[in-house]
C-alpha cells in the first residue's frame, strides 16, 4: 500500500511557489495562447481517441446538481418548475384540457464546491494578469472579454485517462487535507498499466465523491484532499490538455504560503490548463476494473456562455 502523500513533501514557502510557477509556465510555453493547454490536442489527437471506443457505452462523470443547503455548497443551485396552475394539487393538474407547456429556471453558482463545473482561462487572476499575460482587466462586471468558456465552445473532445490514487493506496478514499504527489501519479499508471501521453485529458480520483456520499457533506473550503503542486511538473512533462478531478484538484488547507488555492494558479494561469472540478467518478471505475483499462474517448461540453468564466458541465466517458 502507497503511503500518504501527506507526509511526503512540506508546506511551499513563498519563494518556492514563485519559482515553480516560472518552472511551470516556461516549461509550457507552447500553451501560451488563448486555448491555453488544449493547443496539445490536435485533430490527430482526436481522430486517435476515437479508436478508444470498444464498447459503445457512455458513462457521465458528472454529479447530480444539488438543490439542497449543505456544507460545503451553501449557496445551492435553484431549480423552479414553470407552467400554467403548477402549484395546483395533482388533480387539477391532471384534470387540465387542452395543450399546456411546462418550463425550467435554473439558477447556479457555476464555481461552488458541489456541482461540476469547468473553470475557464479566465478564471484566475494572478498578480495582475490572467493566463499568457493577459490584462486582468480584460474581465468587467459584465463579461470576461478574453479567455472565456467561449474559447471551448466547440467543445473538448480526446482522449481521458483517469488514474485512481484510493486504488493505489488500498483505500475507498483519500482522507480531507492529504494530497497527491507526482510519484503517486506515475506509480498509478503503472498500477493500471496506462500511460497519460501528448494531448490527454488527465483525471485524477481522490474519492471525494465517495466520502461525501458514505459519510455526508463537510465543509471543503476548509478541508479537501487533492494535488500537492509539484504535482503539477509530471502534467507538464507529459503535456497534458486538460486536468479533472472528483475534487477541485486543489487541496485544503492550502500547501503553499500566501496561496488559498496553489493548484488553480498554477494549472490555469501558469500552464493553461482548463479545469473540470467535483466530478464524480464512481460509475465509470467498475466499468474500468471490469474492462481492464483506464483510457476512453471523452467529450465534454460546456454551455456557449459569452464572456463566462466557467460553466455547468456533463463530461461523458466513451468505452
Amino acid at each position: 500500500m502507497t503511503s500518504s502523500g501527506a507526509g511526503a513533501q512540506p508546506l511551499l514557502s513563498v519563494e518556492e511557489f514563485a519559482a515553480l510557477h516560472e518552472e511551470l509556465a516556461g516549461r509550457t510555453a507552447w500553451a501560451a495562447g488563448p486555448r491555453g493547454a488544449l493547443a496539445a490536442l490536435t485533430p490527430d489527437k482526436v481522430v486517435a481517441a476515437a479508436r478508444e471506443v470498444r464498447l459503445g457505452r457512455g458513462v457521465s462523470l458528472a454529479a447530480p446538481v444539488e438543490f439542497t443547503v449543505a456544507p460545503d455548497d451553501p449557496e445551492p443551485a435553484r431549480h423552479t418548475m414553470l407552467g400554467p396552475d403548477i402549484e395546483d394539487t395533482p388533480a387539477v393538474l391532471d384534470s387540465a384540457e387542452g395543450l399546456h407547456f411546462v418550463t425550467d429556471r435554473l439558477a447556479m453558482n457555476v464555481h461552488g464546491d458541489a456541482n461540476s463545473h469547468l473553470d475557464a482561462l479566465t478564471h484566475i487572476i494572478w498578480n495582475g494578469t490572467l493566463h499568457g499575460g493577459v490584462r486582468a482587466s480584460t474581465v468587467t462586471s459584465e463579461a470576461a472579454t478574453a479567455l472565456s468558456v467561449e474559447i471551448v465552445r466547440d467543445g473538448i473532445t480526446g482522449r481521458g485517462v483517469l488514474l485512481d490514487i484510493p486504488r493505489l493506496r488500498g483505500v475507498p478514499w483519500i482522507e480531507p487535507g492529504d494530497h497527491v504527489t507526482g510519484d503517486e501519479l506515475r506509480a498509478a499508471e503503472e498500477s493500471q498499466q496506462v500511460r497519460v501521453t501528448e494531448g490527454d485529458l488527465l483525471f485524477v480520483r481522490v474519492g471525494h465523491r465517495r466520502r461525501r456520499a458514505e459519510l455526508g457533506a463537510w465543509d471543503t473550503a476548509r478541508s479537501h484532499a487533492g494535488l500537492h503542486p509539484t504535482a503539477l511538473e509530471f502534467l507538464a512533462e507529459r503535456r497534458v490538455a486538460l486536468l479533472g478531478c472528483d475534487s477541485n484538484s486543489d487541496t485544503a488547507p492550502s500547501l503553499a504560503e500566501g496561496v488559498g488555492w496553489p493548484v488553480h494558479v498554477l494549472a490555469i494561469h501558469a500552464m493553461g490548463l482548463h479545469l473540470l472540478d467535483y466530478l464524480q467518478f464512481e460509475d465509470l471505475v467498475p466499468l474500468c476494473e471490469e474492462q481492464r483499462r483506464w483510457s476512453f474517448l471523452c467529450v465534454v461540453a460546456p454551455l456557449r456562455l459569452p464572456g463566462g468564466t466557467g460553466s455547468p458541465v456533463n463530461p461523458v466517458a466513451v468505452l
